[in-house]
């Protein structure tokens, strides 16, 4: 599994093309066996941002999800389509190393022409780069909930 790190600006072109960082770029072609490099980009359930996971990653998370879910109940039904929704499958332009994110999603978050790539573990967050830091938690409130989940 592939584990991102670090903080990226990148400016985005007309047609939301963005070059990704080398340094993520580098850890997804190591495990990519040569093929097609894609990822699923969504937008965050609880950020102003948007996910981007390796499909691999992708596959991994929507079938634990499922495993929760009876889609033959409404409630379930209707939940899952709506997790689903605001989603899209880019493939990594391996000549220059760019994705297009739909426009649609850029809007969702505020983007204009920068954005900010967030490694976080398991996951790429994209933020709109004036966004970005926005809404973390004060270093009290960090060092309470740390206590509290791992003390």
């Amino acid at each position: 599994m592939v584990k991102f790190v670090g903080e990226y600006v990148a400016k985005l072109d007309d047609k939301g093309r963005v070059v990704v960082p080398a340094a993520f770029k580098n850890l997804v072609g190591k495990n990519s066996e040569g093929g097609e490099i894609s990822f699923v980009i969504r937008k965050s359930v609880f950020a102003n941002c948007l996910d981007m996971l390796t499909y691999e990653q992708w596959d991994l998370e929507s079938e634990k999800l499922r495993s929760r879910l009876n889609l033959y109940r409404s409630e379930d039904d209707k939940w899952f389509r709506q997790y689903m929704m605001n989603r899209a499958l880019v493939t990594l332009d391996q000549k220059v190393g760019r994705i297009i994110i739909p426009k649609a999603l850029l809007a969702k978050i505020g983007v204009d022409k920068e954005i900010v790539f967030f490694g976080s573990d398991f996951k790429i967050e994209i933020w709109a780069k004036e966004n970005y830091g926005v809404s973390t938690m004060s270093d009290e409130d960090f060092m309470s909930m740390t206590e509290k989940l791992l003390g």
